[in-house]
């Protein structure tokens, strides 16, 4: 397995990371016996990154991973966890807490559900529109001098926000979507974390699965993409276009769209590591296949030219939680 560095302060780590929310939320019901088969044959694969949210699932995500860990040595593992998503019952989403005594409470209870007694890289998940972000840092700042957090990152913040979390703390990585068809880091957002030393977890590398190759029909039910504007009606016939585009490039270069989508995002940058959110062991096979192939300038360019930056239709999330979105402000 290849390796990156997670940001100038941060561990070596595989060079493809594992997301686990799909295991436990967000795409409809999963497979608890092949979701911990993924998680093994990640880790026998050689996968060290395994990224969570105390929110997925409301605690089942971190619980599962505690499972497979059992069957795993801890200190080989670099586990990033998010936190200060807050959901109701049903698993409506009601905002974000990141108050320095939320902080430190969440953070117990991830460590209790992990059953671990410390996490690699832990996390706000979004900005706290109430909460300056000194105060959400200085409280995980406290957490790693007790030794319980490792390391600090953050997720979807722009630029300014990045500078002021990195004079309290350094900053190993920032967690943001990016993908031939989310491109908006590269303006602004990606040359702060370069210039801080701070590498990028990138996920959403296959838009949700858009341009991965599998997709077949709109997604309903309990799936969050049914209500994400990328999935609907005519913006969903357009994007699509963009995927077949992207499918007839990758094969022409000797590998499926997934593999094709991935290895544009690796290629962007030694300091940019890719998440897949794989739930099956098939599709982490093939995942991992992007890492052996062979491309070149030429089909890194088809597949830009295929899925061309800004040809995407609608915005990556409903109305209400691209609001919660500080990295969309550069």
């Amino acid at each position: 397995m290849q390796t990156r560095k997670l940001g100038k302060t941060g561990p070596e780590v595989s060079a493809l990371g594992l997301g686990c929310m799909g295991m436990s939320d967000m795409y409809g019901p999963a497979d608890r016996a092949e979701s911990l088969a993924t998680i093994d044959a990640a880790v026998e694969a050689g996968i060290t990154l395994l990224d969570t949210g105390d929110f997925y699932g409301m605690g089942h995500n971190e619980m599962l991973i505690g499972e497979a860990l059992k069957r795993h040595r801890r200190d080989d593992l670099v586990l990033s966890v998010k936190f200060g998503g807050l959901r109701a019952p049903d698993g409506a989403f009601l905002g974000y807490d990141a108050r320095p005594i939320a902080t430190k409470s969440a953070l117990a209870y991830s460590l209790r559900r992990l059953d671990v007694d410390h996490i690699d890289v832990y996390r706000p998940s979004r900005l706290d529109p109430n909460v300056p972000i000194e105060d959400t840092i200085g409280a995980i700042a406290e957490m790693v001098q007790a030794g319980y957090v490792r390391h600090i990152g953050l997720s979807e913040v722009g630029s300014e926000t990045i500078r002021r979390a990195a004079a309290v703390h350094p900053i190993t990585d920032l967690q943001i979507e990016y993908s031939l068809l989310s491109r908006g880091i590269e303006d602004g957002v990606l040359q702060t974390c370069r210039e801080l030393g701070i590498a990028i977890t990138a996920y959403g590398v296959l838009s949700r699965g858009l341009i991965g190759g599998h997709m077949t029909a709109a997604p309903t039910g309990r799936d969050f993409r049914a209500h994400a504007p990328r999935f609907q009606g005519e913006n969903l016939e357009k994007n699509l276009k963009l995927a077949e585009a992207l499918r007839t490039a990758a094969e022409a270069a000797g590998v499926t769209p997934a593999q094709a989508a991935i290895a544009w995002v690796a290629s962007r940058g030694e300091d940019i590591i890719p998440l897949v959110g794989a739930r099956r062991r098939d599709r982490l096979v093939e995942a991992l296949g992007a890492l052996d192939a062979k491309l070149d300038a030429g089909a890194f360019a088809a597949f830009e030219a295929a899925a061309p930056k800004g040809a995407v239709a609608g915005d990556r999330y409903a109305t209400p939680m691209m609001a919660m979105l500080d990295s969309e402000k550069g």
